[in-house]
């Protein structure tokens, strides 16, 4: 698919996949993530299932090969809301060689004020600072297959955010909103995508950065972060009740799969294509303005480089 084409982007679009290595951070059953491996996994490509525990990455590989037995899984543990763990994690995934495409997936969402081992918000950690580091640190391998892509999963909760999360990621400015600190992580998600695609093409470096986000998709997201659980009492009415007005878990891997596979030019951002983009088919769409603020994704980037220590491309 060309970016010039309007028509919604299905499964079927999807091009052979032998011979590309691609990682998917937070590939928990039935999640995003999951979906995500699952399709790129049956059209050919080696995944790097990347997730917190053993047990779940190899829960969700024993379901994708279970579907698809001819898959080749690989596994990497990964805690993207620990620097170190990062840090170790990529020097792990060494072992993979070239890298065509980066799936930063994995999230956490409205989750209550905590502070992580190095000192930051545990959503701005999980769902930004984790993926930046990662992100710099996997380049070498992506730019090594010679034609890379980064995929940030950002939400339509990135409109929420009534600032750019421009403070000091080590202070807390004033009364903690879980909600609007959600929507600020997912902004961040789209400065960070639209400044690493607008570096690298001035450095010349062969890898793209795109965005893309699910729609309203039925997962366990909302009801882990307010709970810590998606079973039990209120966590599992809650999660009911959105998968029954949601669409699939399936059908929101759709857009995260078009910015990974498609025909696009760097710093394009997927989303579905039907009424405010809840559901449906994936298509390009845009983000809203304050995503766009060129200067907002300069700062952030200068934060992130400050906070995680590695400066690229």
């Amino acid at each position: 698919m060309s970016a010039t084409e309007a028509r919604p982007w299905g499964l079927a679009d999807i091009p052979d996949q032998s011979g590309r290595t691609v990682v998917v951070t937070g590939p928990t059953l039935g999640g995003l993530g999951y979906f995500t491996a699952l399709e790129l996994a049956r059209r050919g490509a080696r995944v790097v299932l990347a997730g917190r525990t053993p047990a779940k990455i190899e829960e969700s590989a024993a379901a994708i090969t279970a579907e698809v037995p001819a898959a080749d899984l690989e596994q990497l543990v990964i805690d993207l809301s620990d620097l170190g763990s990062v840090r170790a994690a990529a020097a792990d995934a060494a072992r993979f060689g070239a890298i065509d495409v980066l799936v930063n997936n994995a999230g956490i969402m409205g989750t209550p004020y905590q502070r992580t081992a190095d000192g930051l918000e545990q959503q701005m950690a999980t769902n930004h600072f984790g993926p930046f580091l990662l992100t710099g640190l996997l380049l070498p391998q992506l730019v090594e297959s010679g034609h890379g892509r980064v995929v940030n999963l950002a939400s339509n909760m990135h409109k929420i955010a009534r600032s750019a999360p421009l403070g000091d990621p080590r202070v807390q400015q004033g009364r903690y909103s879980r909600w609007h600190v959600y929507g600020q992580t997912k902004l961040a998600n789209l400065l960070f995508a639209y400044e690493f695609d607008r570096r690298a093409r001035a450095a010349g470096v062969p890898v793209l950065g795109m965005a893309a986000h699910p729609g309203f998709a039925g997962t366990h997201l909302a009801a882990n972060g307010q709970y810590g659980r998606s079973r039990g009492g209120i966590a599992t009415i809650l999660d009911a009740a959105i998968r029954a007005i949601s669409q699939s878990a399936a059908a929101g891997a759709w857009p995260t799969l078009m910015a990974a596979t498609a025909d696009l030019p760097g710093g394009t951002y997927c989303g579905p294509s039907g009424v405010a983009e809840m559901v449906g088919p994936a298509q390009i769409t845009t983000s809203n303005r304050l995503s766009r603020d060129t200067d907002a994704q300069r700062r952030l980037w200068e934060i992130s480089e400050e906070v995680t220590g590695i400066s690229y491309p």
